[in-house]
């Protein structure tokens, strides 16, 4: 790996275990809805102009019913989902249970017979990951199942969005995609925002938030993923998908002061095991259209 694809590989394994703790921050002052639309009305404004550019949008049209398919299910329903329930979930405990993707990508690929049959070391690989979120979840979040449940459908989100791409878009462009996405989620939750936007300013640390979780989780992030594929190749660029839980986790422990249980260090190793063995040695459909988490 040269020293340039070294350091686009650090830095987006910290940019993508970030967001956890911004959204958590951001969430305390203001309603989910805004924290999605501003993030990616920010997003939007700094990669459309990339994406035009380009000149690769137009390669859009003729699969925009896909495109809106793939919006609501990779970034629309998800983010919002994962904002409401940092409400009330540790960022920490967030970011682990979104670990769970790969073996989503697993079962779906399974139930869209993407996948004949599973081979043993995916099964395992399955069972030992879904050990580890049982494990998560002997944790204290009884009162706020509700919260979990929603985590697990960003994950399977998440786990839909590289498939619908992998499928319709693969001659399209990653950045005309992106930046299309980004700006239909800001124009569809626009009316939303506006409605449920607070009576009073937000405090510092809410908008300072908001602003890194559009420049630098969504923009940079995105800018900065496809210049690591075009460098070290798109499965070796997602292996930060394995190294984001355990920032988002840090972050959650040293600067909001989140609890670290033994059982915490246990479940993250089971799901990153069981991810690990449930999805090596099988090939990756389209992997460089995988778009930033969360």
């Amino acid at each position: 790996m040269t020293k340039r694809g070294a350091a686009l590989f650090a830095l987006m394994s910290v940019v993508w275990g970030i967001p956890y703790l911004l959204i958590k921050i951001a969430v305390r002052d203001l309603p989910p809805s805004l924290v999605v639309d501003v993030r990616t009305a920010i997003g939007a404004a700094v990669l459309v102009p990339l994406a035009l550019r380009q000149g690769r949008i137009r390669q859009l049209r003729g699969v925009w019913k896909p495109l809106l398919v793939y919006t609501v299910a990779e970034l629309a329903v998800p983010w919002l989902l994962l904002s409401d329930a940092e409400r009330k979930l540790p960022s920490s405990l967030t970011g682990l249970l979104v670990a769970t993707v790969p073996l989503f990508g697993v079962l779906l690929g399974l139930a869209t017979r993407h996948e004949e049959r599973l081979p043993r070391r995916a099964i395992a690989g399955l069972l030992v990951g879904l050990a580890g979120v049982a494990v998560l979840l002997g944790l204290d979040v009884h009162d706020h199942i509700g919260s979990v449940i929603e985590v697990v459908l960003v994950a399977l989100g998440y786990a839909t969005g590289p498939m619908l791409a992998g499928r319709y878009f693969r001659e399209c462009s990653s950045l005309a995609l992106s930046a299309v996405s980004l700006g239909l989620v800001a124009v569809g939750y626009l009316p939303v925002a506006v409605w449920q936007h607070p009576h009073r300013f937000p405090p510092a640390e809410a908008v300072w938030s908001l602003v890194g979780l559009g420049l630098v989780c969504t923009a940079l992030a995105f800018v900065a993923f496809f210049e690591l594929i075009k460098e070290i190749g798109s499965t070796r660029a997602t292996v930060i998908t394995y190294l984001n839980p355990a920032v988002a986790v840090v972050l959650g422990v040293v600067l909001l002061g989140e609890s670290f249980e033994p059982s915490t260090a246990v479940g993250f190793g089971l799901i990153l095991a069981g991810s690990w063995f449930a999805t090596t040695n099988r090939p990756r459909r389209n992997a460089s259209m995988e778009p930033p988490r969360p």
